[in-house]
């Protein structure tokens, strides 16, 4: 792992999410090292074009203090393009930090994690005015996390959103990526619901490089569903998306579960 520190000027980006203001991101690079990353393009931009994601990341260092002004009222996503409590931050305490400033500004904050190490901060979290913590699972089988990444257990996670929610955090199962034919939907909202406050539900991008690297993941280990990832991903047939999407729809309000879909990128990212 590579590991060096940049000075920034700014933690805060303006956002081209939909309904979020602002993004942090503490860190460029993330060791979890996702096999089906987007953020991945980050290395043509940030210096790192021939290394390897998940083998680099860049500590930021800031000096100037975060702008009280300029977030009040407004939503603030961590993070988008790295997992903010990835373990470096056992060490460098950046997110730690900068929480520390968010403490007393009046502005919603919606933390997006694949790692327990958020429960180190929990008193700190408590203290926030406005808070969603979203952790990333979309399996049960731990060996198919374990061959996607190198984050926190699927138990981990899940005990990680039942101790945010029985100290009175909003809790968001994010439900992502989901794979087609592995992510079963029910199973894992069946084992969580009766501590989870909402349902995201975001499905499976393949681009770029890392797109013939699942494709070749799911040939050489689920070689029943070559056909339909061929269609999803070589034909840009999106029935199943559609049908799935249809499908989570009915169930959710059937069980009474606040939930939202993400499955069209092109209008979730301008």
């Amino acid at each position: 792992m590579r590991i060096n520190t940049i000075e920034v000027k700014n933690y805060l980006v303006k956002s081209n999410i939909k309904g979020i203001d602002y993004t942090i991101n503490p860190y460029v690079g993330c060791p979890h090292a996702c096999k089906y990353c987007y953020a991945s393009y980050m290395k043509r931009f940030t210096h790192h074009d021939n290394e390897l994601w998940g083998t680099f990341i860049d500590i930021k260092l800031c000096n100037t203090p975060i702008s009280i002004k300029k977030l009040q009222g407004k939503t603030i996503f961590m993070s988008s393009v790295t997992d903010c409590y990835n373990p470096f931050e056992a060490k460098y305490c950046i997110s730690q930090s900068i929480l520390k400033q968010l403490l007393n500004i009046d502005c919603n904050i919606i933390i997006v994690t694949k790692s327990s190490l958020i429960l180190r901060d929990l008193e700190l979290l408590k203290q926030l005015k406005s808070l969603k913590v979203a952790l990333s699972i979309n399996t049960v089988e731990e060996k198919f996390k374990d061959d996607m990444d190198n984050a926190s257990s699927v138990k981990e996670r899940l005990n990680t959103l039942q101790i945010l929610h029985n100290n009175g955090i909003y809790t968001i199962l994010f439900m992502s990526p989901i794979f087609p034919g592995i992510t079963n939907y029910k199973e894992i909202i069946n084992i969580s619901k009766s501590y989870i406050n909402e349902y995201w539900f975001e499905n499976l991008n393949l681009r770029a490089d890392y797109k013939y690297r699942i494709l070749k993941y799911i040939n050489e280990n689920y070689p029943q569903l070559n056909k339909l990832y061929n269609e999803i991903y070589i034909l840009n047939n999106n029935n199943y998306w559609n049908k799935l999407s249809e499908e989570i729809t009915e169930y959710c309000n059937k069980n009474l579960l606040k939930y939202k879909i993400s499955f069209n990128h092109k209008e979730l990212v301008k």
